[in-house]
């Protein structure tokens, strides 16, 4: 699978018109996933949600009926939709991001005319991500927070 993850900051003013821009670039076999890189904790905590979600739909045990809502799934470690899009969805404002690129061309001009091109954006804030997703520091003692995200998203699979 040809995978890229980049980090851009960006200013979103309406998440509409965003998704709609970003459509109009990629081709109808490509997958451009925009997710809030305030919630991730790190290319390989996207690597491991990617993966989960490609291997999920392969064995006919995905959640979703779209791969890239099936991605933000994984990559948030949930099942419930509404939720996942909470934590790693697109809002008005400012925002880090963090852009998937699924067997796409390079698109990181395109994708630089419209944000910022950033790879600090996905450095983890370990303070921010105890919050999201209510890490306690007992856990932190045995692994990073990178670490019990992909533990979250193998566990999502194990308990299907």
């Amino acid at each position: 699978m040809d995978l890229q993850i980049l980090g851009f900051k960006g200013e979103i003013s309406s998440v509409g018109d965003t998704l709609n821009q970003i459509n109009s670039i990629k081709k109808d076999d490509e997958i451009i996933q925009l997710l809030n890189a305030d919630a991730v904790a790190g290319v390989r905590h996207i690597e491991h949600g990617v993966n989960q979600a490609v291997l999920a739909f392969e064995r006919s045990q995905n959640l979703a009926n779209d791969l890239s809502v099936e991605i933000c799934l994984r990559c948030s470690a949930q099942r419930q939709i509404s939720r996942a899009f909470d934590l790693l969805g697109l809002k008005e404002g400012p925002m880090n991001l963090c852009v998937i690129l699924i067997g796409c061309d390079d698109y990181t001009s395109e994708l630089s005319s419209l944000f910022a091109l950033d790879e600090s954006v996905l450095s983890p804030n370990i303070d921010s991500l105890k919050e999201i997703y209510s890490i306690n520091d007992e856990e932190l003692e045995i692994m990073d927070v990178e670490d019990i995200l992909i533990d979250r998203i193998s566990r999502l699979v194990a308990d299907y």
